[in-house]
């Protein structure tokens, strides 16, 4: 049996091949993304489009294809032609900002209904934005329009639709009250299936499972029973944990769906730190690193040193929710260079990170070891930092490309077949974190917050 899984991310689109025991990445290709205007990030739907078809026709023949997308990203395109009518805007858009202020009223029954607060990190003010601007249009995310494109099917899964902030979380489906709030007409979104429903043929090869990129990583760490966690390090950071059947308490955290595999839905508790990756590729752009080499070897902690650098580009997420902050640098000195700069860069996430697995383990009782994985995951200082600050056990999986490893497992599992585990994971040392480590950089933390407000 031959699966392919399409893991079209925030910054490349990959195919992993599954043949028998053999997995590996087979076509990778990567995409734009600009910033027109602050508060800007886009992507072009044609690119990306283009790049899955290449990839796609490069891989040939299978039994069946995984479709994994990357998340609250979404556009408007045409219902006849399908031509793309907006850029994508990226869940790491904010233009929306001021348009979710004048909300703040409805905040309380957003969240009720939809489990997630008023942040421009979600689709619902960002289709709303795109509906004004192209009445008539189909809406989604961008695995809608890529399913429509490829296949005809205009779908999308639970999972990606929890995403959206417009369905009713209790039932899964398109909540009307909610479009109505932020201006979604309904008939413009697409068909929620579940995530082993069936999505169409692409040449013939039929996409048996798709799932929006979180979740599809917390199945493929074989995250599958309450209490059990992964952290993504991508583009973003994101903390996914299981907690079963019912809606979870959320705290500072958001409930989401993670996955309908034909049972029933099952829940999860999610946290995401907006600027992983896209800090280090920050760096790079600036000539700050030279290469991810920089990002490790390591000797005493930047925080024991007075250095702080709070790398929130894209403002705070989970637990914060503070889109206004803004980066920070404290406690920098003639003597330092940029390899601190890196360091400390580093440790920003890290400290950012361990607030998500507190708020976590606040909230629910976690099983065994967090299992992680992504870019800062092969950085053996970031991992055994990220271990002092959670004082929980840690482990990287031994398979770098778990939101494809998991959209594969799932599209076998569509057809009856199962995948195995990839790789044996590697344990993390853990020590006890410095006293003042934590007081250090929640001081800088709140300089940074509502700085852009």
């Amino acid at each position: 049996m031959r699966i392919l899984a399409l893991d079209q991310g925030t910054t490349s689109t990959r195919v992993l091949e599954a043949l028998g025991g053999d997995l590996r990445i087979i076509g990778q290709m990567r995409h734009a993304t600009t910033y027109p205007q602050p508060e800007w990030v886009e992507q072009d739907a044609r690119e990306i489009l283009a790049n899955c078809r290449a990839l796609l026709a490069a891989a040939g023949p299978a039994d069946a294809i995984g479709l994994a997308n990357q998340g609250e990203s979404c556009l408007a395109w045409d219902p006849v032609t399908k031509e793309p009518l907006s850029a994508i805007l990226t869940w790491q858009d904010r233009r929306t900002l001021a348009e979710l202020s004048a909300l703040a009223p409805q905040a309380e029954e957003v969240k009720a209904l939809s489990g997630l607060p008023l942040d421009p990190y979600f689709s619902a003010s960002k289709l709303g934005w795109l509906a004004r601007r192209h009445p008539g249009a189909r809406l989604g995310t961008t695995d809608a329009f890529l399913l429509d494109n490829l296949t005809g099917a205009f779908a999308t899964d639970r999972a990606t639709a929890s995403r959206t902030g417009l369905i009713n979380l209790a039932t899964g489906e398109w909540d009307a009250r909610l479009c109505a709030i932020f201006g979604v007409p309904m008939a413009a979104l697409p068909e929620i299936r579940g995530n082993l429903a069936g999505f169409g043929r692409v040449e013939g090869t039929p996409i048996t499972a798709a799932i929006v990129d979180q979740q599809a990583a917390l199945y493929g760490h074989s995250c599958r029973s309450p209490g059990q966690a992964k952290i993504t390090f991508g583009t973003g950071a994101f903390a996914l944990a299981v907690t079963g059947p019912r809606v979870p308490q959320a705290g500072g955290l958001v409930p989401t769906v993670a996955w309908d595999l034909g049972a029933g839905m099952v829940y999860a508790l999610d946290g995401g730190v907006q600027d992983a990756g896209s800090a280090v590729e920050w760096a790079l752009r600036a000539g700050i690193a030279e290469g991810l080499q920089d990002f490790d070897g390591f000797g005493l902690s930047a925080v024991d040193r007075g250095l702080i650098f709070l790398p929130a580009f894209s403002g705070l997420g989970a637990p914060d929710w503070d889109r206004s902050a803004a980066p920070l640098i404290i406690g920098l000195g003639p003597e330092m260079t940029r390899r601190d700069l890196c360091q400390a860069l580093i440790e920003g996430v890290a400290f950012q990170t361990a607030a998500l697995v507190a708020e976590l383990g606040r909230l629910l009782p976690l099983a065994g070891a967090l299992s992680i994985d992504g870019g800062l995951a092969n950085s053996a200082y970031f991992t055994q930092f990220l271990a002092r600050l959670c004082q929980r056990p840690l482990t990287v999986s031994g398979f770098g490309e778990c939101t494809a490893l998991g959209v594969a497992q799932l599209a076998a599992r569509a057809l009856g077949a199962e995948l195995d585990p990839v790789g044996a994971p590697l344990s993390v040392p853990m020590a006890e974190p410095r006293p003042d480590w934590q007081a250090r950089f929640d001081a800088a933390l709140q300089r940074a917050r509502h700085w852009r407000s």
